[in-house]
């Protein structure tokens, strides 16, 4: 069969793939939308598209290979595979599981080839690694960690785990044969808040062997390396060296069975076939469309990998380790399922967002990016916080309430149901006015009743009291409780929440025995217990 193939995009990794589709003879279409673009000023030869409609029209071609920004790779690919098309696409399938299975199940409903670029896999040095271990020379594997580090092109949008884990990823599940049993990750985001620029996931399987993956693009030099750790010796692929391909034969003794000493060896350059990686991985999917065969690397094996990341995403959201759940993975809608913390399966937590130990997420709830949320925070049904929204910890946030951006709560906030906060004080729903929000501070203790309205660009004191439908449209005091519309003070109210009544300038609370002065409307703690 006289393979066809239309590719889309001919940016930073497209001109890699015109390449080799023009060397290996198929290079049929190429759709990019700008006609401009220098990448693809020597094919002429081929047909140009702008419209991507329009290249899944020509009939003439058997496969599209996309290698567009992530973000629209379920689009494409679904297009691609409901027109008859094989597909190719760059890493990572999709930016969700739900997405993935939708288009694993959409290839076997319509018999097309559908594969995903996970080229390390296609590597002759890392295809030698595999027999290495699989004949034995390296004993029983123990653990494997990996560097992708470079200081190059970077990402406002696909954070680095996203963007450089999936190689990984994919060559130790390869490597190993098999899945983990839980994923953990940390991660940092120095330039752009809620994009990550460096990340470690750690790999846990079910036979004890562990796996760590550092990558990151803010690094003073480029490095590539992935380590094996064998009970009989020891292999490096060094993607950045010549020779890419090292076995350290390495042994540890145990000297009078309970000391171990480490027996050093000259390290050997493990020889194989040269290849380039890219090309050898677009001739195995060249076979695949000719032949209808299974490509090494096809949709499931890029869910797999895609899991994983949704797992190791989840976990630096929450800060847990996240179990082997696909219940608990499903889309972007993640429940953590880790010890303390709890996200009902219905509730919607965005990239980039921190939940404390403990926390609580019930029916209906979207947590937005960036935002922190402290431990043993119970938040309600219908409840939106962020986005970059703080909670503290303790806070009991009730129904239908929204927290916008602006808005901070202090530790052991009490929200109740309905209640207001804005962050434009004059809104106007023709008028953008985003560069406009004005902060507000909930602090410590701070009760707000329900349906109460709380006007940006003010501060709520510490332990006061807002009672309910108030409109609050000026800074309220420590300890003070407010009510009517616009909220006027009517009284001050004690650490616990009981109304302090004061006789010639001191209060004691008849509920917890605390003591507070009052001279000329200047409140006081005089002793709290």
């Amino acid at each position: 069969m006289n393979v066809k193939v239309g590719i889309v995009g001919a940016g930073y990794w497209g001109k890699n793939l015109l390449r080799n589709f023009r060397e290996l003879g198929v290079l049929h279409a190429i759709c990019d939308n700008d006609p401009g673009n220098p990448n693809i000023s020597n094919y002429g030869d081929v047909r140009l598209y702008t419209d991507y409609s329009l290249l899944l029209d020509d009939e003439g071609i058997d496969a599209v290979a996309i290698a567009a920004p992530a973000v629209m790779h379920f689009d494409m690919v679904k297009r691609a595979l409901e027109r008859g098309k094989d597909v190719y696409v760059e890493k990572p399938l999709s930016l969700t599981v739900a997405e993935g299975e939708a288009l694993v199940s959409l290839a076997e409903k319509t018999g097309r080839v559908l594969m995903v670029g996970h080229i390390l896999q296609y590597h002759p040095a890392v295809i030698k690694l595999k027999e290495l271990i699989s004949s034995g020379a390296l004993g029983k594997v123990d653990y494997i960690y990996s560097n992708r580090l470079n200081i190059g092109k970077l990402r406002t949008e696909e954070n680095i785990l996203w963007s450089f884990a999936p190689h990984d990823i994919s060559v130790i599940l390869m490597l190993l044969g098999e899945e983990p049993t839980a994923v953990s990750a940390t991660g940092g985001a120095y330039l752009n808040k809620g994009v990550y620029d460096t990340t470690l996931t750690t790999l846990e399987f079910r036979n004890g062997v562990k796996g760590h993956i550092f990558v990151s693009w803010l690094h003073p030099f480029k490095e590539q390396k992935l380590v094996v750790i064998g009970s009989k010796g020891m292999a490096v692929f060094d993607d950045v060296s010549k020779e890419k391909l090292f076995l350290y034969p390495h042994k540890i003794e145990w000297k009078e069975g309970r000391v171990p000493v480490a027996h050093k060896a000259d390290y050997q350059v493990v020889p194989f076939e040269p290849a380039e990686p890219l090309k050898e991985e677009l001739r195995h999917f060249i076979d695949c469309v000719g032949s209808g065969k299974t490509p090494k690397t096809d949709g499931k094996e890029g869910l797999r990998v895609l899991k994983i990341l949704e797992r190791a995403e989840m976990s630096m959201s929450s800060g847990l380790s996240c179990a082997n759940n696909d219940a608990a993975m499903t889309s972007r809608n993640l429940s953590p399922s880790g010890p303390g913390v709890f996200a009902h399966e219905s509730a919607y937590i965005d990239d980039g967002v921190r939940l404390g130990e403990g926390t609580k997420i019930w029916h209906f709830s979207h947590i937005l990016k960036g935002t922190s949320i402290g431990e043993k925070t119970i938040i309600g049904q219908n409840v939106v916080v962020g986005p970059d929204v703080t909670v503290g910890r303790s806070c009991k946030i009730q129904n239908n309430v929204s927290l916008y951006k602006g808005v901070t709560l202090e530790d052991d906030v009490f929200c109740g149901p309905s209640c207001v906060f804005t962050n434009v004080y004059n809104p106007r729903a023709f008028i953008e006015r985003k560069k406009e929000f004005l902060p507000t501070l909930v602090k410590k203790g701070a009760t707000i009743g329900a349906n109460a309205t709380i006007v940006c660009g003010n501060t709520i004191g510490a332990y006061s009291l807002v009672g309910a439908g108030a409109v609050v449209k000026s800074d309220v005091p420590d300890h003070a409780i407010v009510a009517g519309v616009p909220a006027r003070q009517v009284g001050w109210a004690c650490r616990c929440g009981t109304t302090l009544k004061f006789t010639r300038g001191r209060a004691v609370c008849g509920y917890c025995g605390n003591e507070y002065g009052l001279k000329k409307d200047e409140f006081r703690v005089v002793r709290e217990k």
